[in-house]
């Protein structure tokens, strides 16, 4: 089919990867004609073609056949000519088509699928919703400060019960604690008075199911932050920081510490100090469900401390635990235990709030999920806003929810397949006219695009794009969503040309085979920086510097891609 085919059904450009996923017949079938249903979300036109366009012929600019051959020459390089690309890239003022190539098939879309979960979030919840956290009592309180019954930390679905700080400037920041928020919790209940708790500590997540690792998640992640347990009850991401310090002496022991205190981690230490100048050598083992958690190998001497992230497996048993610690840190007497309740066991009837905490707006919240790729904060995210929205309870019901609200908006109904909210599920797949679509939606809801926007990463300045595209044309002018998983790189986003005449909605993903992993480098930035550089060489630029040029029409870009090494 040829790119100005005027039955392209094209958006926009997407890289992905998933060369079986092309090949399979029934994935490359022509997507299913679906009737106009209002809803309560507003749509982009939909239809045959992207936006602005028609039926007729047209002839192709001149500026646009020399970029498309220039792209063109760029996938023919001896790196990118191994790989399998899927590449849309229109025109957001007239439609038109600029580039494409497999814009149809399925990819993986790595961390790209936050992209689709931040939008879901801002248009069903709105850029100024926040959310509560609550302790509260199951019995009264005397006026001698007894509760004579449970204690209750509520799990409301905030990802940010920690000490990070916002606004979000370049890069995130922290200030106290990493328990700061549930310590806030116990000085606010010693302040009322509260001097002994008769029953126990619980904390209670149950406003989402207990499905803590989606589909397609790998045994690997569960170890570490990036595979963080989900629920509704979040304290400082889901996970602990094992901190390893070497001693004063060659063949010596290493001292560590854990932060925050928590009772999941038993730390087996067969870490000893290095020669000086040496790399460190570390290896962790911890066995699913486990509390023990090996380290073995060495530390040079006279080096930084060393510090290993890694996933609580139980959030709400640790969220009871820790606030109970705090608790009687501050010198109150808890009778009984700490415990979690998860759904769908009977709910508490609770008569006393004690203290509760207010999160940041979501316009905030979200700028943390896509500038740093925060994959817990986005499956709570994708779960809070298909129980708030769609009543979704299971994981299985929020996918359904989230699967009719992408059709409403203008994706077609086959044009993705989802396991969860992240994009580290193996088993997520969505076509480069998927996320054009999403794109084209999202900068057209007067609301939250803004929101939308400001919460992607900026090429050379800050997220996950800080150290990518710095001292080039594209670097501040580039926002985008970066991804990977093994053998995968993404990248997808907006970008404006230096005349601000021209602007780019983008996505590309790199696949390689073992081996061949640098072939995501040349993906995920220079070849990126390229194809937006020579958009720009049509005609020499007004200052004579290599760069973008004024187009005929202004123009915004989108576009996505793979390819297989």
């Amino acid at each position: 089919m040829s790119l100005w085919d005027g039955n392209a059904k094209i958006r926009g450009l997407l890289l992905g990867f998933c060369i079986a996923a092309a090949a399979n017949s029934s994935w490359g079938q022509a997507k299913e004609a679906r009737a106009e249903a209002q809803t309560q979300y507003e749509r982009p036109c939909r239809g045959a073609l992207p936006c602005g366009t028609t039926n007729q012929p047209r002839q192709k600019r001149r500026d646009v056949a020399r970029f498309a051959a220039r792209v063109e020459a760029i996938l023919s390089a001896e790196n990118a000519s191994k790989a399998e690309w899927g590449i849309l890239i229109t025109d957001e003022a007239t439609g038109e088509i600029l580039f494409a190539r497999n814009a149809q098939e399925y990819f993986s879309p790595a961390s790209n699928m936050k992209l689709f979960t931040t939008v879901l979030a801002l248009a069903t919840l709105g850029p100024d919703f926040t959310f509560t956290t609550t302790v509260e009592a199951t019995g009264s309180v005397s006026p001698d400060g007894r509760v004579s019954g449970d204690l209750v930390l509520a799990g409301a679905g905030d990802p940010n019960l920690s000490n990070r700080r916002f606004p979000f400037v370049k890069e995130a920041e922290h200030d106290g604690a990493p328990e700061k928020v549930l310590a806030e919790f116990a000085d606010a209940i010693v302040a009322l008075g509260v001097k002994q708790v008769d029953g126990d500590v619980i904390a209670d997540d149950s406003l989402f199911s207990l499905e803590r690792y989606p589909s397609g998640w790998e045994i690997d992640d569960m170890v570490w932050s990036y595979g963080a347990a989900v629920s509704a009850l979040s304290v400082n991401d889901n996970t602990v920081t094992l901190t390893l310090n070497p001693g004063e002496e060659e063949g010596g022991g290493v001292s560590y510490t854990v932060e925050p205190w928590s009772e999941e981690i038993e730390v087996e230490n067969n870490v000893v100090t290095g020669p000086a100048g040496l790399k460190p050598e570390l290896t962790l083992l911890r066995e699913p469900g486990s509390r023990r958690v090996v380290v073995r190998g060495t530390l040079p001497i006279h080096s930084a401390p060393h510090p290993l992230v890694l996933a609580i497996e139980e959030p709400a048993e640790h969220a009871a635990h820790l606030l109970k610690h705090l608790l009687e840190a501050r010198g109150v007497q808890i009778n009984g235990s700490a415990r979690a309740r998860h759904w769908p066991e009977p709910p508490l009837k609770t008569s006393t709030r004690l203290a509760e905490h207010i999160s940041v707006p979501l316009a905030e919240a979200v700028q943390v999920v896509n500038k740093m790729s925060q994959n817990l904060h986005a499956e709570m995210l994708f779960r809070f806003a298909a129980r708030t929205s769609g009543g979704a309870v299971t994981l299985d019901d929020a996918l359904k929810f989230a699967a009719g609200f992408y059709e409403s908006v203008g994706i077609e109904k086959n044009d993705l397949s989802l396991q969860d909210g992240s994009g580290l599920s193996r088993r997520d797949l969505v076509t480069p006219q998927a996320v054009v679509a999403l794109l084209e939606y999202a900068a057209k809801q007067a609301r939250w695009a803004e929101a939308f926007e400001a919460s992607l990463p900026i090429a050379g300045e800050d997220g996950t794009l800080a150290d990518r595209m710095k001292k080039t044309s594209a670097a501040g002018r580039i926002h985008a969503k970066t991804g990977s998983l093994d053998h995968v790189m993404a990248l997808s986003g907006y970008a404006t040309t230096r005349l601000r005449v021209s602007r780019w909605s983008f996505r590309c993903s790199a696949t390689t085979l073992p081996g061949r992993i640098t072939m995501g480098r040349w993906c995920s930035t220079p070849s990126v920086r390229r194809w937006w550089k020579s958009w720009g060489q049509s005609r020499p630029h007004r200052s004579g510097s290599p760069g973008l040029t004024e187009l005929r029409n202004p123009s915004v870009l989108r576009f996505a891609g793979i390819k297989w090494a």
